[in-house]
C-alpha cells in the first residue's frame, strides 16, 4: 500500500499577510506545494490529501486538479472548528483554527494508510520525501512514528527571527522532546541565539529542528482524538490556545506509547515567513531548476 502525503494548508498566513500557499514561486507558476507534491510522487507516494478551509476549496481545486488529474489521487479535507468537540461548543471569541494536530485529526476519514504530514508553505527537498517514503513503507507502525530532522543552520531567515522546534535526540536516534524556541537569529559573531528568555540562550550549530514533517500510522487518529478531548476540557476558553502536533508527539513519548525516530535529511529547507523571503525562495527554486533537480515546468 502506497503512503499518503497530507498537506496542512488551512493556516491563516498571519505573518506573511496573504494566501502564500497559492502564490507562484517556480518558473512556470508553481507554488511551493507543487514541488512537495512532485517530490512525493517521484518518491512513490500514492495520494495527496489537502487540509484546507472550506471557503478556499474552489480556489484550491481550480489550481491543483488540472495539474494532478491522472498523475496522483487527491483528496480534500476541511478543518472545521466544530469537528471533534466531544460535546463542547465553540466559544464566541474563537476565530483561530484549533491547530495542526486537530487539522490532522480532521483527515481521519480520508487517510487509511501510513502517511506523512507537511506544511503547505515550506520547501522540504527531495531527499526528505525519499526518506519519509522509505520509513513509511518499511518501519512505520502504531508504536513507531518519525519526524524528518533539519539542520537548524539551514532553516534561518535573513529577514527576521524565526521560531523553531529544537529536537532533543537520544543515543538511539529517537526523539526525547521538542523545545519550541522563539526569536532565533544569528548574532554579530555568527552564533545562533534565541531571544526568548529560555535556556540555553545560544543554540548548537549542529542542532536538528522540526519543520513539521511527520510520519504517522493511522493509529495517530484515535490517539489524538483522546488528547484533543483533554485539551478542550482544560483550554477551550483560551481564544488563542492551539492543539499542535508536538503536543501529541510529546505525550506519545512521555506516556511510553511508542518511539518517534528522528530521520536526518541533507535537504535544504526554505520557506516564506516574511514577504521579504519571497524573492529569496524564488531564486532558490530557480537555482534548483538550473541545476537539473527539477524541470522548468513540473507538470508540463
Amino acid at each position: 500500500m502506497k503512503p499518503t502525503l497530507v498537506i496542512l494548508a488551512a493556516g491563516m498566513a498571519s505573518r506573511y499577510g496573504g494566501m502564500k500557499q497559492i502564490e507562484s514561486f517556480g518558473p512556470s507558476g508553481e507554488t511551493i506545494m507543487d514541488y512537495s507534491i512532485y517530490d512525493a510522487v517521484r518518491a512513490g507516494f500514492g495520494k495527496i490529501v489537502f487540509i484546507i478551509r472550506e471557503e478556499f476549496a474552489d480556489n484550491f481545486k481550480a489550481i491543483f486538479e488540472p495539474k494532478l488529474k491522472g498523475r496522483v489521487e487527491t483528496g480534500y479535507v476541511y478543518q472545521d472548528l466544530q469537528a471533534f468537540l466531544s460535546g463542547h461548543s465553540v466559544p464566541a471569541d474563537r476565530t483561530k483554527p484549533w491547530g495542526t494536530a486537530h487539522a490532522v485529526l480532521c483527515a481521519q476519514d480520508a487517510v487509511k494508510e501510513p502517511f506523512a504530514v507537511i506544511n503547505a508553505d515550506d520547501f522540504y527537498g527531495s531527499d526528505a520525501f525519499v526518506k519519509a517514503y522509505d520509513f513509511l513503507t518499511k518501519e512505520c507502525n502504531d508504536k513507531t512514528w518519525s519526524i524528518i530532522g533539519y539542520s537548524l543552520l539551514k532553516t534561518l531567515s535573513d529577514n527576521g527571527t524565526v521560531n523553531r522546534g529544537v529536537c532533543e535526540v537520544d543515543g538511539a536516534g529517537n526523539l526525547l522532546s521538542i523545545a519550541e524556541r522563539l526569536n532565533i537569529s544569528r548574532n554579530g559573531q555568527g552564533a545562533i541565539v534565541c531571544d526568548d528568555n529560555a535556556q540555553p540562550h545560544e543554540l548548537s550549530v549542529h542542532a536538528q529542528v522540526s519543520m513539521n514533517f511527520w510520519c504517522f500510522s493511522p493509529g495517530v487518529f484515535a490517539y489524538s482524538e483522546g488528547l484533543f478531548k483533554d485539551f478542550l476540557d482544560k483550554r477551550i476558553h483560551e481564544p488563542k490556545a492551539e492543539f499542535f502536533i508536538p503536543i501529541v508527539a510529546d505525550r506519545f513519548i512521555s506516556d511510553k506509547v511508542g518511539a518517534i525516530k528522528v530521520i536526518p535529511t541533507s535537504a535544504l529547507w526554505f520557506g516564506v515567513t516574511y514577504k521579504e523571503d519571497a524573492p529569496v525562495v524564488k531564486q532558490s527554486v530557480t537555482d534548483l531548476v538550473n541545476s537539473g533537480e527539477y524541470p522548468s515546468s513540473l507538470w508540463g
